[in-house]
């Protein structure tokens, strides 16, 4: 695999754990909001190995706990993002995924071969506005069997929304809340709107602290932890 970017230490990304991040290239949405564009839309002008980042865990054995798998959007790239997992795997390492969703059969594939030790799958919107927000065409089918495979099964996991105000009101996170109800965690993210995608969305703004509180509150009605980020 080509990566567009790689983080050589982090504290935030992944729950509990000292990481890397690796950034995979590509994505199947095209989010108005999303705050990597040059590796949805593949301008990086980046290219790391898979070997370079294997090197960087290497150099920090004992110092870093594992690897963070992001993007664009890892899943779409399958076989050969199973077969990074492994390497990495082997090493020792523990390896966190985020996902949109759209590849269960990738996401079960690295669950049941123990490839992967945490996942955290975004939810865009309730799953019938998807393709207003990811401006493609979904397979909500799909995102709802990833959903599904997450809350039935044993892998430690977390579901989160980038949050827009203009995108998702009250009533569209509370329908969200219906959809992956009884979820062990659930983050709503602040939208942050430097370097979005559209230019039209860098004057965007997100919920006040209050209407969060609020936003929360409600929430805990669905799921059985809501923060915020």
């Amino acid at each position: 695999m080509i990566f567009g970017g790689l983080e050589k230490f982090t504290l935030i990304d992944y729950p509990g754990k000292i990481a890397c991040v690796a950034y995979t290239i590509g994505c199947n949405f095209r989010c108005p909001y999303c705050h990597n564009p040059s590796l949805v839309d593949e301008t990086t002008e980046v290219r790391i190995s898979e070997d370079e980042v294997l090197a960087l865990l290497e150099r920090k054995k004992g110092l870093v706990d594992g690897v963070v798998i992001t993007g664009g959007e890892p899943t779409i790239h399958g076989k050969d993002l199973l077969r990074f997992m492994g390497r990495v795997k082997r090493r020792g390492f523990l390896v966190k995924l985020d996902s949109n969703g759209t590849h269960p059969e990738v996401l079960r594939a690295a669950i049941s071969k123990k490839l992967v030790d945490y996942i955290a799958m975004d939810i865009k919107a309730p799953l019938a506005d998807y393709p207003r927000i990811a401006a493609r065409p979904v397979d909500t089918k799909a995102v709802r069997r990833s959903i599904v495979l997450l809350l039935y099964g044993n892998i430690p996991y977390e579901f989160r929304t980038t949050v827009v105000k203009s995108l998702l009101s009250p009533k569209d996170l509370e329908e969200i809340g219906k959809e992956i109800r009884g979820a062990r965690r659930y983050y709503l993210q602040k939208f942050a709107p430097a370097n979005a995608l559209s230019p039209q969305f860098r004057k965007k703004v997100t919920y006040s602290n209050e209407e969060f509180a609020a936003l929360q509150e409600m929430l805990h009605s669905y799921v059985q932890s809501c923060d915020v980020r």
